[in-house]
């Protein structure tokens, strides 16, 4: 009988970086779909950018181009590192000023978004093989 968590080492950075990847898709997906580009956009404007919705767009392409690469496992640090800079802009320019908690003791604040760079840190270190699978090196 195995035991908890059931999945080997190698399995769960895959499906760690599988859930990082489905993270960002659906971030981006759900803006397009609810028609907020252009309230986020406006708010980029609101905090000093230029062409708020042009960043967002280019935001939005990188989430889901960059989720569906980092799905499959092409270029994965890379990728890691740019939803990074992402993850630590928008604590910059968002979640900082709304403290550490996101939900039920805060509003907004950025404990969701270290737990995301910590995950992508995990999936940019996760070791490959020359065959492309996750190597436990």
């Amino acid at each position: 009988m195995k035991k908890f968590p059931f999945i080997t080492l190698n399995d769960s950075l895959v499906l760690l970086r599988v859930m990082m990847a489905i993270v960002f898709l659906a971030h981006a997906i759900v803006r397009i779909f609810n028609g907020t580009i252009p309230r986020f956009g406006g708010y980029l404007e609101s905090k000093g950018f230029i062409m708020g919705n042009p960043i967002v767009y280019a935001i939005t392409t990188f989430e889901i181009v960059g989720g569906v690469m980092l799905a499959f496992g092409y270029f994965t640090r890379w990728l890691a590192l740019g939803f990074i800079i992402l993850l630590i802009i928008g604590i910059g320019i968002i979640h900082a000023a709304e403290g550490w908690f996101v939900g039920e003791h805060g509003s907004g604040g950025m404990e969701y978004s270290v737990a995301l760079i910590v995950s992508l840190i995990v999936v940019a270190a996760t070791p490959r093989s020359p065959k492309g699978e996750v190597s436990a090196d």
